[in-house]
């Protein structure tokens, strides 16, 4: 696997050369257009990079993207891979230690999901200060010592100063902000209310089906992760309903202006 690693990330450095960031993106379901202003360097679609996995769900573009924003160079996933598709964790969070191999250090990630906390509106942001995890760890199987230990801390997967500038640029920002615990799920098909309750009894806030092997393998490789969820539907007595892919499109497609103003100002606070 390391040298698959090694071998995508050479095929990237050569295809945009010279071109180095510290900073990464990625971009959920519906949220593949929230940064239009975005000074585009290259792009690279995900079909053409060796080793890459394809997307294969609606929202999500599958391209690899190059350039500057908010004076900073950064890498942007515009498109994800999720363990429903049929991929192996292995093959889920490839990008991610290709992203730290190519010298990434923070690590921004985005997601759609269901609220079960009564608090949250549909629209609303909410940063992930921690997790649930019911995915299989992208971590089992033979560690890579060139990437990092092979028990890695999670106390702290989530920084807390990269929330804590996001909780003040939302006040800013006027942007309806909250914090709460993600529940990573394999999906593909959505809770059923029993469900929804059950993992709000177990303290979960958030419900969605990516993220956390994302941010497990980052945290593996070292690198800081700040993760917010677009909340695209309520789930939680007295607001259950039937709920579709094309409605999550819609309502993250509709938050993509607070979301895009929200990294920028956790970029530009870095």
């Amino acid at each position: 696997m390391f040298k698959k690693i090694k071998e995508t990330t050479c095929f990237i450095e050569k295809a945009v050369p010279g071109f180095r960031s510290e900073y990464a993106i990625i971009l959920g379901s519906g949220l593949g257009e929230t940064f239009n202003g975005f000074k585009l360097v290259q792009r690279l679609s995900y079909r053409d990079i060796p080793n890459f996995p394809v997307s294969t769900v609606a929202g999500h573009s599958g391209e690899l993207l190059f350039g500057m924003l908010e004076d900073r160079a950064v890498i942007i996933m515009s498109g994800r891979f999720h363990y429903y598709e049929g991929y192996s964790m292995t093959e889920v969070v490839f990008p991610v230690r290709v992203l730290s191999r190519l010298g990434v250090k923070t690590l921004l990630i985005t997601n759609a999901a269901g609220g079960v906390n009564p608090d949250f509106q549909v629209g609303d942001l909410v940063a992930l200060k921690d997790h649930l995890n019911f995915l299989p760890n992208p971590l089992i199987g033979k560690n890579l010592d060139e990437i990092g230990p092979r028990f890695p801390d999670m106390s702290a997967a989530y920084d807390k100063e990269l929330i804590r500038i996001a909780e003040d640029a939302a006040v800013v920002l006027g942007i309806p902000f909250h914090t709460g615990c993600y529940v990573g799920l394999t999906g593909p098909s959505f809770e059923t209310p029993a469900e929804y309750q059950a993992y709000r009894i177990l303290g979960g806030d958030m419900i969605g089906m990516s993220t956390v092997p994302e941010v497990i393998a980052a945290r593996h490789a070292g690198l800081r992760c700040f993760a917010v969820s677009v909340i695209t539907n309520q789930a939680f007595p007295g607001k259950f309903s039937a709920t579709s892919h094309v409605d999550v499109l819609h309502v993250a497609g509709k938050a993509g202006k607070n979301l895009a103003a929200l990294l920028k100002a956790v970029l530009r606070g870095l």
